[in-house]
C-alpha cells in the first residue's frame, strides 16, 4: 500500500479534500495513471499499489518524482 499525505507549507496542518493521483514508470496502468483518490481528514490518501517508480499528483500539478512506496509526505 502507498500513502500519502498532504500537508500546507505555510501552516503544517494536514489538507483535506486534495485530489491526489499517482503516475506510474513503465507500463502499469492505462496511462500510466492510477485513479483518483481524495485526502482525508488526516490529509492522508490511499492507493492499494505495491511500491514502484513514479509521481504524484496533487490537484493535477506533480509534487513528487521518485520511488512510490509506503508513506510519503508531500507539502504544498
Amino acid at each position: 500500500m502507498i500513502t500519502v499525505k498532504v500537508v500546507s507549507k505555510s501552516t503544517g496542518k494536514d489538507l483535506k479534500g486534495k485530489r491526489v493521483r499517482l503516475g506510474f514508470d513503465g507500463n502499469w496502468l492505462p496511462g500510466n495513471l492510477s485513479a483518483d483518490e481524495y485526502t482525508d481528514s488526516n490529509g492522508e490518501a490511499h492507493f492499494d499499489y505495491d511500491s514502484a517508480k513514479g509521481c504524484i499528483y496533487v490537484n493535477g500539478s506533480t509534487k513528487y518524482r521518485g520511488r512510490l512506496e509506503g508513506r510519503i509526505v508531500v507539502y504544498i
